[in-house]
């Protein structure tokens, strides 16, 4: 019987050098592919969540003989918001800081809408005399409002550390100061035009705020020149918004006027160019930008909430409510202290020079 001996060949170093890095190799693919795949269903996950399950504003109303004004009507969900009303045949006032910019916008919805009662109105929401100003103009020049929509607003980035003229933190002294002096100068107007509407763009963002807003009018130390020290970000600019259409709702009672406000999504719109302040803020926006694209909403979609609380017969019997997504949504606890929005509402009129009388 024959025997036979295995003969195990050597394998050479390099041979081995080429196996192992091509393992190495194949480990490194199964790694990606995996990471990719994870991203994929995490993105697919967030679209049918939040940009897939958008709702859009149904309402087929004319608003023929109608007037609307629209701060902030120049760019990103406001400008969607304007053409849209515009398209159905609505007197759109937009009340813009920034003219040039404005008149561009008014004449491209024009064009686009073939209605020509779009009309550019000067408001820095950051002077209260401004807002003083513009709204005696509307009073005096238009016959009546049916729709305010307080739409224009700044992100604490780029904004954090000025000032208004009237010497508020500028993120609160806009977002909220501005527009609550701005709806009460106008509330006589949507009086007599009834039914009417204001809508406040608030945003979820307002649920960061985990206490009560300190109203305190001067700084403990006196040391500081600005009023309503502690008024001062984003989140806090939020909630007054919904507090302040939650207040207005009860004290417009039986008026006729309809007051609301509203989260619009997560926009990817020209108001994150704001970031763009210096050169670090500038390159983190470009690093971010292909996310916001992938993960936001478009502006289209984020003008259909104010569009649906605009337009939409059932919202006027659920005043002071807060929409998100073209429905009536829960806000935080906090947006919900009615005395907190009474509070507000008497510091608001301190602070505008408004009388508290109704």
């Amino acid at each position: 019987m024959l025997r036979t001996e295995s003969v195990q060949l050597p394998i050479s170093y390099s041979t081995f050098k080429i196996n192992h890095k091509f393992a190495e190799i194949m480990e490194a693919t199964t790694a990606f592919i995996i990471i990719i795949a994870t991203l994929a269903v995490l993105y697919f996950r967030h679209y049918k969540k939040h940009i897939a399950c958008r709702r859009y504003c149904r309402s087929n109303a004319s608003l023929e003989g109608k007037t609307v004004v629209v701060t902030g009507g120049n760019s990103g969900i406001g400008k969607v918001t304007a053409l849209d009303l515009a398209r159905r045949g609505a007197r759109v006032i937009l009340a813009c800081r920034n003219l040039q910019k404005a008149e561009d916008a008014a004449k491209e919805i024009k064009t686009r809408t073939g209605n020509s009662e779009v009309v550019v109105r000067h408001l820095d929401l950051a002077s209260l005399q401004s807002v003083r100003e513009f709204a005696n103009k509307i009073i005096e020049s238009e016959d009546r409002l049916d729709i305010l929509i307080n739409n224009a607003g700044v992100p604490d980035v780029g904004h954090a550390d000025l000032v208004t003229k009237d010497n508020f933190h500028s993120v609160f002294g806009i977002n909220h100061f501005g527009h609550f002096l701005l709806t009460n100068l106008l509330l006589d107007l949507l009086k007599k035009s009834a039914p009417s509407r204001v809508i406040n763009i608030a945003s979820i963002a307002h649920k960061y705020v985990n206490s009560p807003i300190d109203l305190t009018k001067e700084h403990p130390s006196g040391k500081s020149p600005v009023l309503y020290p502690h008024l001062k970000n984003y989140f806090q600019s939020k909630l007054a918004n919904i507090l302040f259409g939650r207040e207005l709702a009860r004290r417009l009672e039986s008026t006729g006027v309809t007051s609301v406000s509203i989260h619009p999504g997560v926009v990817f719109s020209s108001w994150w160019l704001n970031m763009k302040v210096n050169w670090v803020r500038a390159l983190t926006y470009y690093i971010q930008w292909p996310f916001m694209w992938l993960l936001f909403i478009d502006e289209e979609a984020g003008a259909q909430t104010t569009l649906h609380c605009a337009l939409d017969e059932s919202v006027s019997q659920l005043p002071g409510r807060y929409f998100a997504n073209c429905a009536a949504v829960q806000p935080s606890e906090l947006a919900r202290d009615d005395e907190m929005a009474r509070r507000l509402w008497d510091v608001s009129c301190q602070a505008t020079g408004i009388e508290n009388n109704y």
